[in-house]
């Protein structure tokens, strides 16, 4: 099963759209601000567009043919996030036509880390 995963990967790497393609070229080899972004990662049973592991960020960018499947992409969202992520999403156009706030919003969620997935009760935190 992983071999499949490791091999998916490789498949939406190479087809990446124009979207991903642009942002990846601002994210990777630390160029935003020393933060370390790996794409088409497997996160459990997911494999996520980008991810910052060490803030718990995943970056998820969204076509048009997103709009057809809202329902599927918001339990994904909620199952990543019950993994301790951060979940962004960007539609590719926005990517496209506006590169510089899109940074902005992934900085944004840098510098707030993710919130942990099971967190102590209110009487038990220190």
């Amino acid at each position: 099963m992983r071999r499949l995963h490791v091999d998916r990967s490789r498949q939406l790497r190479a087809g990446q759209t124009d979207a991903e393609q642009w942002l990846w070229y601002h994210l990777r080899g630390r160029r935003l601000q020393g933060w370390k972004f790996r794409r088409q990662h497997q996160i459990g049973r997911y494999i996520v567009d980008l991810v910052c592991p060490d803030a718990g960020l995943i970056v998820e960018l969204d076509g048009g043919q997103h709009g057809d499947q809202l329902i599927y992409d918001e339990y994904r969202t909620l199952e990543l996030e019950a993994l301790g992520y951060k979940v962004l999403r960007f539609w590719n156009n926005d990517v496209l036509k506006n590169v510089e706030g899109v940074l902005e919003v992934i900085l944004e969620a840098l510098a707030s880390p993710a919130p942990h997935p099971n967190p102590l009760p209110e009487g038990e935190r220190e």
